[in-house]
């Protein structure tokens, strides 16, 4: 579900037409629905009732701060993986004790960061990482909180650069061995063992892989209790996926995902922690770019584009399927044109998607790409020189600009000259 609908025949953000927002900003732009953010929100709050739990939203995703903001005054808790991440969820207003710190590469600025500033948990993933900040929890004369990711190698049947669940992966330690490590970790004097972290992997469209790694956390979570360990917290990570295109099967939905969850764990007593992202802020987004040239082709037709590669690296980099639809909406019964659709990148992997069937396009119409609210603007850069570009944020029948598109000036002026030159 979203709101970005056709009113009047204009695709509108809410209650504002897509058309009002370009001609105010200019494309290509970012425009987020915080209505979509909340009730996503609220179906995944929905799907743990009756558990104690804690949603962190993963900030990866998203972490526009304006974003971030909203979706604390929801009440949601943050998933960082990176001490700028921390900043920015601290300044969102997000207490220390309901962010939690993931990630395989934590450095000892970051440890002491999120030490000395509040830390709900470390989900640490290996026995260097746990020395480390053993060490440095005493120098500062604290406990870090921890929990420990297993790798219950469970494929999560998803593409191959957002599987993270598996043996040959990187993260984590292997549940086989999970016992010697927790031993490990309760000998050493600056960390407290309080649950257990698992993350299988990114826009999961089947349950199945998630009652696998849970039932085998929940297995894992008695034989810790009965060596001694106190585990009261169970994260559980994210990954549930979106329907990218309209015409496919939906995933599952969160009621769905919380069942798999209360049938697994719900029975050990411990506190709850997942960490969605995209399902969230997903289909919260759209990117809206204007068409610079229809190209004809010796054998097909090209949308060029002023949004590129830089802007949306989804396609280029996972192959990934973006609907793609007119900002102004087609007659009906208007006859469909298949397009390569492509941005103005100097790549032949600037291309966004090849023969999709569309309604004639001319220059400067406007074309959106749904389902851009997740692993967009994060992601993006300025390859070429191309400006970041803008991102809008909606609410009922008002819009606001919450990143605005540098100059020129700006990006060149970063740079400095050496006294050489």
């Amino acid at each position: 579900m979203d709101h970005f609908l056709y009113q009047d025949g204009i695709l509108h953000a809410e209650d504002v037409p897509i058309t009002e927002i370009a001609a105010a900003v200019g494309t290509p732009f970012y425009v987020y629905s915080t209505a979509t953010l909340t009730r996503h929100f609220q179906l995944f709050q929905e799907a743990l009732d009756g558990l104690d739990h804690l949603i962190c939203f993963a900030v990866k995703s998203n972490s526009n701060q304006a974003v971030l903001s909203h979706m604390a005054s929801l009440g949601a808790g943050m998933d960082v993986v990176s001490g700028g991440e921390y900043r920015r969820a601290k300044a969102a207003g997000v207490p220390g004790e309901r962010i939690v710190f993931s990630g395989v590469g934590k450095t000892e600025e970051e440890m002491r960061l999120a030490l000395e500033g509040g830390i709900r948990q470390f989900n640490v993933e290996s026995e260097p990482e746990m020395a480390r900040l053993s060490r440095v929890a005493m120098e500062l004369g604290t406990v870090a909180p921890i929990t420990v990711r297993v790798n219950p190698d469970v494929d999560a049947k998803t593409h191959a650069k957002i599987a993270t669940g598996r043996k040959e992966d990187k993260f984590g330690i292997p549940i086989a061995r999970a016992r010697e490590v927790y031993a490990l970790a309760a000998s050493l004097p600056g960390l407290e063992v309080i649950g257990i972290d698992v993350h299988i992997g990114s826009q999961l469209t089947d349950l199945d892989p998630f009652e696998t790694a849970y039932t085998k956390v929940a297995e894992l979570t008695e034989q810790l209790r009965a060596d001694g360990h106190t585990i009261r917290r169970l994260d559980l990570g994210g990954g549930l996926g979106i329907p990218y295109e309209r015409s496919n099967t939906a995933p599952p939905l969160p009621i769905e995902y919380g069942a798999v969850i209360k049938r697994t764990v719900g029975h050990l007593g411990c506190e709850i922690e997942i960490e969605p992202g995209r399902l969230i802020s997903g289909n919260a987004g759209l990117l809206v770019a204007s068409t610079i040239y229809v190209k004809n082709g010796e054998d097909r037709d090209f949308l060029i584009l002023d949004a590129a590669m830089n802007d949306l690296i989804r396609p280029a980099m996972y192959g990934a399927y973006h609907d793609i639809v007119p900002v102004v909406e087609a007659a009906p019964g208007a006859e469909q044109t298949p397009y390569d659709i492509v941005g103005p990148v100097c790549e032949s992997g600037d291309t966004f998607a090849k023969q999709r069937n569309l309604p004639p396009v001319a220059e400067a119409d406007l074309i959106a790409f749904r389902s851009a609210g997740a692993y967009g603007a994060v992601m993006s850069s300025e390859y070429n020189t191309r400006a970041l570009i803008p991102e809008v944020m909606v609410k009922d029948d008002q819009f606001a600009v919450i990143r605005a598109r540098p100059s020129f000036d700006d990006m060149i002026n970063r740079d400095t000259l050496p006294p050489w030159a």
